[in-house]
Protein backbone atom coordinates (compact mmCIF):
# COMPACT_ATOMS: atom_id res chain seq x y z
CA UNK A 1 0.00 0.00 0.00
CA UNK A 2 1.28 3.22 -0.79
CA UNK A 3 1.95 5.81 2.28
CA UNK A 4 1.19 8.61 0.15
CA UNK A 5 -2.21 8.45 1.14
CA UNK A 6 -1.46 8.01 4.96
CA UNK A 7 1.10 10.91 4.79
CA UNK A 8 -1.25 14.07 4.62
CA UNK A 9 -3.26 12.58 7.61
CA UNK A 10 -0.53 12.38 9.50
CA UNK A 11 0.80 15.69 8.94
CA UNK A 12 -2.89 17.13 9.65
CA UNK A 13 -2.71 15.46 13.14
CA UNK A 14 1.04 16.97 13.92
CA UNK A 15 -0.39 20.30 12.92
CA UNK A 16 -3.81 20.15 14.63
CA UNK A 17 -2.75 18.88 17.51
CA UNK A 18 -0.57 21.61 18.07
CA UNK A 19 -2.45 24.25 16.62
CA UNK A 20 -5.49 22.69 19.23
CA UNK A 21 -2.86 22.89 21.60
CA UNK A 22 -2.01 26.39 20.93
CA UNK A 23 -5.53 27.70 20.99
CA UNK A 24 -6.41 26.03 24.12
CA UNK A 25 -3.47 27.51 26.00
CA UNK A 26 -4.18 30.57 24.90
CA UNK A 27 -7.69 30.25 26.32
CA UNK A 28 -6.89 28.59 29.38
CA UNK A 29 -4.35 30.64 30.20
CA UNK A 30 -6.04 33.72 31.61
CA UNK A 31 -9.26 31.61 33.27
CA UNK A 32 -6.35 30.06 35.31
CA UNK A 33 -4.89 33.03 36.01
CA UNK A 34 -8.38 34.65 37.44
CA UNK A 35 -9.13 31.14 39.17
CA UNK A 36 -5.88 31.50 41.08
CA UNK A 37 -6.24 34.89 42.16
CA UNK A 38 -9.56 33.96 43.78
CA UNK A 39 -8.26 31.09 45.49
CA UNK A 40 -5.35 33.12 46.42
CA UNK A 41 -2.63 31.17 44.85
CA UNK A 42 -0.26 34.10 43.98
CA UNK A 43 3.36 34.81 43.76
CA UNK A 44 3.20 37.60 46.47
CA UNK A 45 6.13 40.07 46.21
CA UNK A 46 9.13 40.20 48.87
CA UNK A 47 12.34 39.65 49.05
CA UNK A 48 13.62 37.99 46.28
CA UNK A 49 10.21 38.27 44.55
CA UNK A 50 10.75 41.94 43.11
CA UNK A 51 7.71 41.61 40.58
CA UNK A 52 5.36 44.50 40.84
CA UNK A 53 2.47 43.01 42.15
CA UNK A 54 0.82 39.20 42.82
CA UNK A 55 1.08 37.10 39.76
CA UNK A 56 -0.70 33.81 39.75
CA UNK A 57 1.39 31.19 40.42
CA UNK A 58 0.17 27.85 38.97
CA UNK A 59 -0.46 28.97 35.60
CA UNK A 60 1.47 26.10 33.61
CA UNK A 61 -1.06 24.26 34.82
CA UNK A 62 -3.35 25.37 31.71
CA UNK A 63 -0.20 23.67 29.29
CA UNK A 64 -1.24 20.63 31.25
CA UNK A 65 -4.86 21.02 30.42
CA UNK A 66 -4.22 22.11 26.88
CA UNK A 67 -1.96 19.31 26.08
CA UNK A 68 -4.75 16.90 27.85
CA UNK A 69 -7.52 18.21 26.14
CA UNK A 70 -5.73 17.69 23.04
CA UNK A 71 -4.75 14.65 23.39
CA UNK A 72 -7.97 13.41 24.37
CA UNK A 73 -10.28 15.04 21.89
CA UNK A 74 -8.06 13.12 19.21
CA UNK A 75 -8.64 9.92 21.02
CA UNK A 76 -12.33 10.19 21.13
CA UNK A 77 -12.47 11.25 17.65
CA UNK A 78 -11.44 7.75 16.70
CA UNK A 79 -13.40 5.75 19.66
CA UNK A 80 -16.34 7.02 18.35
CA UNK A 81 -15.35 6.56 14.43
CA UNK A 82 -14.90 2.84 15.63
CA UNK A 83 -11.49 2.88 13.82
CA UNK A 84 -8.42 5.17 12.77
CA UNK A 85 -9.66 8.09 11.57
CA UNK A 86 -7.66 11.14 13.33
CA UNK A 87 -4.60 8.91 14.35
CA UNK A 88 -3.01 6.92 11.66
CA UNK A 89 -1.96 3.28 12.52
CA UNK A 90 1.46 4.03 12.74
CA UNK A 91 0.92 7.05 15.09
CA UNK A 92 -0.66 4.50 17.68
CA UNK A 93 1.23 3.16 20.72
CA UNK A 94 1.05 0.92 23.73
CA UNK A 95 2.77 3.54 25.06
CA UNK A 96 -0.36 6.13 25.27
CA UNK A 97 -1.15 4.98 28.76
CA UNK A 98 2.58 4.94 29.98
CA UNK A 99 2.67 9.00 28.41
CA UNK A 100 -0.81 9.97 30.39
CA UNK A 101 0.29 8.13 34.13
CA UNK A 102 3.69 10.18 33.43
CA UNK A 103 1.59 13.95 32.52
CA UNK A 104 -0.88 13.38 35.38
CA UNK A 105 1.99 12.61 37.88
CA UNK A 106 4.12 15.39 36.88
CA UNK A 107 1.18 18.21 36.82
CA UNK A 108 -0.28 16.87 40.30
CA UNK A 109 2.76 16.88 42.08
CA UNK A 110 3.78 20.16 40.27
CA UNK A 111 -0.01 21.92 41.62
CA UNK A 112 0.77 20.35 45.60
CA UNK A 113 3.68 22.21 45.24
CA UNK A 114 1.96 25.48 43.89
CA UNK A 115 -0.60 24.95 46.54
CA UNK A 116 1.57 24.47 49.71
CA UNK A 117 4.56 25.74 48.72
CA UNK A 118 6.65 23.45 49.99
CA UNK A 119 10.25 24.08 50.58
CA UNK A 120 13.01 23.28 48.03
CA UNK A 121 13.58 19.51 49.68
CA UNK A 122 9.68 18.80 49.38
CA UNK A 123 10.09 19.66 45.73
CA UNK A 124 12.95 17.43 45.14
CA UNK A 125 11.32 14.36 46.76
CA UNK A 126 8.07 15.29 44.61
CA UNK A 127 10.77 15.07 41.47
CA UNK A 128 12.12 11.77 42.91
CA UNK A 129 8.23 10.48 43.23
CA UNK A 130 7.78 11.43 39.99
CA UNK A 131 10.91 9.81 38.58
CA UNK A 132 10.45 6.02 40.99
CA UNK A 133 6.36 5.90 39.43
CA UNK A 134 7.59 6.72 35.88
CA UNK A 135 10.46 3.73 35.91
CA UNK A 136 8.17 0.86 38.03
CA UNK A 137 5.40 1.76 35.31
CA UNK A 138 8.36 0.14 32.61
CA UNK A 139 9.94 3.48 31.34
CA UNK A 140 14.09 3.40 31.37
CA UNK A 141 16.16 4.07 29.39
CA UNK A 142 18.19 0.63 28.36
CA UNK A 143 21.37 1.87 25.87
CA UNK A 144 23.12 5.20 25.08
CA UNK A 145 25.05 6.42 22.24
CA UNK A 146 28.78 5.44 22.01
CA UNK A 147 30.12 8.86 22.31
CA UNK A 148 33.74 6.89 20.53
CA UNK A 149 32.08 4.98 18.42
CA UNK A 150 28.92 4.83 16.16
CA UNK A 151 27.09 2.17 17.93
CA UNK A 152 24.93 2.20 21.33
CA UNK A 153 26.11 1.22 25.16
CA UNK A 154 23.89 -1.39 26.41
CA UNK A 155 22.99 -0.71 30.04
CA UNK A 156 22.25 -3.34 32.73
CA UNK A 157 19.09 -3.16 34.34
CA UNK A 158 20.67 -1.61 37.84
CA UNK A 159 22.28 0.88 35.73
CA UNK A 160 19.01 1.86 33.78
CA UNK A 161 17.35 1.72 36.79
CA UNK A 162 19.81 4.74 38.06
CA UNK A 163 20.26 6.59 34.91
CA UNK A 164 16.24 6.89 34.15
CA UNK A 165 16.12 8.17 37.20
CA UNK A 166 18.65 10.28 37.29
CA UNK A 167 17.77 11.79 34.02
CA UNK A 168 13.71 12.63 35.02
CA UNK A 169 15.07 14.17 38.29
CA UNK A 170 17.55 16.27 36.57
CA UNK A 171 15.20 17.18 33.62
CA UNK A 172 13.02 18.81 36.27
CA UNK A 173 15.86 20.42 38.63
CA UNK A 174 17.19 22.08 35.33
CA UNK A 175 14.13 23.28 34.23
CA UNK A 176 13.40 24.64 37.34
CA UNK A 177 16.40 26.72 37.61
CA UNK A 178 16.28 28.23 34.60
CA UNK A 179 12.69 29.35 35.37
CA UNK A 180 14.06 32.95 36.34
CA UNK A 181 13.02 35.39 34.17
CA UNK A 182 9.80 36.11 32.35
CA UNK A 183 8.89 33.11 29.24
CA UNK A 184 12.55 31.90 29.98
CA UNK A 185 11.66 28.30 30.50
CA UNK A 186 8.68 28.02 28.68
CA UNK A 187 10.10 29.45 25.66
CA UNK A 188 13.43 26.97 26.16
CA UNK A 189 11.01 23.93 26.30
CA UNK A 190 9.12 24.87 23.51
CA UNK A 191 12.18 24.77 21.11
CA UNK A 192 13.09 21.43 22.87
CA UNK A 193 9.41 19.95 22.21
CA UNK A 194 9.29 20.90 19.10
CA UNK A 195 12.75 19.81 18.15
CA UNK A 196 12.23 16.47 19.58
CA UNK A 197 9.45 15.93 17.52
CA UNK A 198 11.44 16.85 14.74
CA UNK A 199 13.93 14.04 15.36
CA UNK A 200 11.64 11.37 16.23
CA UNK A 201 10.49 11.83 12.46
CA UNK A 202 14.14 11.31 10.86
CA UNK A 203 14.24 7.53 9.00
CA UNK A 204 16.50 6.26 11.26
CA UNK A 205 14.45 7.03 14.23
CA UNK A 206 10.85 7.00 12.79
CA UNK A 207 8.93 7.71 16.10
CA UNK A 208 5.72 9.16 14.98
CA UNK A 209 3.92 9.03 18.08
CA UNK A 210 6.59 10.58 20.17
CA UNK A 211 6.44 13.47 18.00
CA UNK A 212 2.82 13.84 17.90
CA UNK A 213 3.30 14.20 21.82
CA UNK A 214 5.98 16.53 21.11
CA UNK A 215 4.42 18.71 18.72
CA UNK A 216 1.10 19.12 21.19
CA UNK A 217 3.55 19.77 24.00
CA UNK A 218 5.45 22.16 21.99
CA UNK A 219 1.99 24.29 21.01
CA UNK A 220 0.83 23.94 24.35
CA UNK A 221 3.78 25.68 25.87
CA UNK A 222 3.88 28.44 23.12
CA UNK A 223 -0.08 29.50 23.55
CA UNK A 224 0.92 29.73 27.55
CA UNK A 225 4.10 31.52 26.33
CA UNK A 226 2.05 34.68 25.18
CA UNK A 227 0.87 35.98 28.98
CA UNK A 228 4.36 34.37 30.05
CA UNK A 229 6.45 36.74 28.04
CA UNK A 230 7.78 39.82 29.45
CA UNK A 231 6.43 41.26 31.51
CA UNK A 232 4.62 38.04 32.88
CA UNK A 233 0.67 38.24 33.69
CA UNK A 234 0.85 34.29 34.64
CA UNK A 235 3.77 32.18 35.59
CA UNK A 236 4.48 28.43 35.37
CA UNK A 237 4.85 27.33 38.58
CA UNK A 238 5.83 24.40 39.69
CA UNK A 239 2.85 22.80 38.16
CA UNK A 240 4.11 24.05 34.46
CA UNK A 241 7.68 22.99 35.40
CA UNK A 242 7.07 19.13 36.45
CA UNK A 243 4.70 18.66 33.63
CA UNK A 244 6.64 19.85 31.04
CA UNK A 245 10.34 18.34 32.65
CA UNK A 246 8.70 14.99 33.20
CA UNK A 247 7.42 15.08 29.25
CA UNK A 248 10.43 16.29 27.88
CA UNK A 249 12.26 13.51 30.30
CA UNK A 250 10.25 10.63 28.86
CA UNK A 251 9.64 11.90 25.20
CA UNK A 252 12.75 11.98 25.18
CA UNK A 253 13.53 8.64 26.28
CA UNK A 254 10.66 6.91 23.94
CA UNK A 255 12.23 8.79 21.25
CA UNK A 256 14.98 5.40 20.87
CA UNK A 257 16.10 6.99 24.04
CA UNK A 258 17.91 9.90 22.43
CA UNK A 259 19.41 11.18 25.28
CA UNK A 260 22.15 12.79 23.35
CA UNK A 261 19.87 14.66 21.18
CA UNK A 262 17.81 16.09 24.16
CA UNK A 263 20.97 17.01 26.00
CA UNK A 264 22.48 19.28 22.99
CA UNK A 265 19.05 20.36 22.42
CA UNK A 266 18.57 21.78 26.54
CA UNK A 267 22.20 22.32 26.92
CA UNK A 268 21.27 26.09 28.56
CA UNK A 269 19.47 24.82 31.49
CA UNK A 270 21.19 21.65 31.86
CA UNK A 271 24.78 23.07 31.74
CA UNK A 272 23.75 26.13 34.11
CA UNK A 273 22.68 23.52 36.50
CA UNK A 274 25.87 21.68 36.62
CA UNK A 275 27.92 24.76 36.96
CA UNK A 276 25.13 25.90 39.50
CA UNK A 277 25.23 23.12 41.67
CA UNK A 278 29.27 22.80 41.38
CA UNK A 279 29.82 26.22 42.45
CA UNK A 280 27.42 25.91 45.44
CA UNK A 281 28.47 22.45 46.70
CA UNK A 282 32.77 24.08 46.14
CA UNK A 283 31.43 27.21 48.05
CA UNK A 284 29.81 25.19 51.08
CA UNK A 285 26.32 26.49 50.12
CA UNK A 286 23.41 24.42 50.06
CA UNK A 287 22.99 22.93 46.71
CA UNK A 288 19.59 24.14 46.08
CA UNK A 289 19.87 27.43 47.99
CA UNK A 290 18.75 30.42 45.78
CA UNK A 291 21.16 33.19 44.36
CA UNK A 292 22.00 34.98 41.93
CA UNK A 293 24.66 33.26 39.69
CA UNK A 294 22.56 31.85 37.14
CA UNK A 295 23.71 32.20 33.26
CA UNK A 296 20.40 34.20 32.45
CA UNK A 297 21.57 36.57 35.79
CA UNK A 298 24.86 37.14 34.62
CA UNK A 299 23.80 38.29 30.72
CA UNK A 300 21.42 40.76 33.08
CA UNK A 301 24.69 41.49 34.96
CA UNK A 302 26.50 42.41 32.14
CA UNK A 303 23.94 45.06 30.82
CA UNK A 304 21.59 43.10 28.87
CA UNK A 305 17.52 43.81 29.04
CA UNK A 306 15.33 41.28 30.35
CA UNK A 307 14.36 40.41 26.84
CA UNK A 308 17.02 40.67 25.50
CA UNK A 309 18.61 37.71 27.90
CA UNK A 310 16.08 35.63 26.77
CA UNK A 311 15.79 35.83 23.43
CA UNK A 312 19.61 35.50 23.63
CA UNK A 313 19.31 32.18 25.10
CA UNK A 314 16.08 31.09 22.81
CA UNK A 315 18.92 31.47 19.79
CA UNK A 316 21.33 29.24 21.89
CA UNK A 317 18.62 27.08 22.10
CA UNK A 318 17.78 27.17 18.84
CA UNK A 319 21.11 26.42 17.42
CA UNK A 320 21.90 23.58 19.86
CA UNK A 321 18.09 22.21 18.18
CA UNK A 322 19.82 22.44 14.55
CA UNK A 323 22.69 20.68 15.87
CA UNK A 324 21.32 18.16 17.59
CA UNK A 325 18.30 17.53 14.59
CA UNK A 326 21.31 17.82 11.97
CA UNK A 327 24.28 15.41 13.62
CA UNK A 328 24.52 11.67 14.79
CA UNK A 329 24.13 10.57 18.47
CA UNK A 330 28.32 10.39 18.75
CA UNK A 331 28.33 13.96 17.28
CA UNK A 332 25.72 15.07 19.48
CA UNK A 333 27.31 13.71 22.76
CA UNK A 334 30.91 15.06 21.20
CA UNK A 335 28.91 18.54 20.97
CA UNK A 336 27.45 18.53 24.19
CA UNK A 337 31.40 17.74 25.79
CA UNK A 338 32.44 20.93 23.57
CA UNK A 339 29.27 22.88 25.32
CA UNK A 340 30.06 22.11 28.33
CA UNK A 341 33.61 23.13 28.21
CA UNK A 342 33.09 26.42 26.48
CA UNK A 343 29.79 27.07 28.31
CA UNK A 344 32.23 26.68 31.84
CA UNK A 345 34.71 29.28 30.19
CA UNK A 346 31.86 32.06 29.19
CA UNK A 347 30.71 31.58 32.84
CA UNK A 348 34.02 32.14 34.33
CA UNK A 349 34.25 35.24 32.16
CA UNK A 350 31.24 36.39 33.38
CA UNK A 351 31.56 35.78 36.87
CA UNK A 352 34.62 37.98 36.74
CA UNK A 353 32.53 41.06 35.07
CA UNK A 354 29.79 40.22 38.05
CA UNK A 355 31.89 39.22 40.91
CA UNK A 356 29.71 40.27 43.52
CA UNK A 357 25.82 39.64 42.34
CA UNK A 358 23.56 40.61 44.77
CA UNK A 359 19.62 41.09 45.22
CA UNK A 360 17.41 40.66 42.42
CA UNK A 361 17.23 43.98 40.27
CA UNK A 362 13.72 45.83 40.09
CA UNK A 363 14.66 46.41 36.60
CA UNK A 364 13.56 42.75 35.58
CA UNK A 365 9.88 43.21 35.82
CA UNK A 366 8.14 46.10 34.33
CA UNK A 367 6.51 48.65 36.86
CA UNK A 368 3.08 48.09 35.36
CA UNK A 369 1.56 45.02 34.19
CA UNK A 370 -1.84 44.09 32.72
CA UNK A 371 -4.06 42.29 34.30
CA UNK A 372 -6.76 39.81 32.96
Amino acid sequence: MSVLPVLPVTVLLYAGSAVLAFVLAAALTPLVGRIAERLGMLDIPGGRRIHPRPIARPGGLAIALAFGVTILTFWLVDRYAGRAFLIPEEVRSPRFTLTALAAILGMTVGFIDDVFELRARWQFLGNMLVAFVIIAAGIHIDSIDDPLGSGLIQLAYPIAVAFTFFWIVGMNVALNFIDGLDGLAAGVAAIAATTLGAIALLPQINEPFVAWMAFSLAGATLGFLIFNFHPARVFMGTSGVVFVGTMLAVLSIFGSAKVAAALLVLGVPIIDTFYVLLRRVVSGQPPFAPDRGHFHHRLLDVGLSHPQAVLLIYALTFGFGALALLTSGRTQALAFIGAVLLFGVVVVALAQRTPKAGELDPSLYAEEADRF
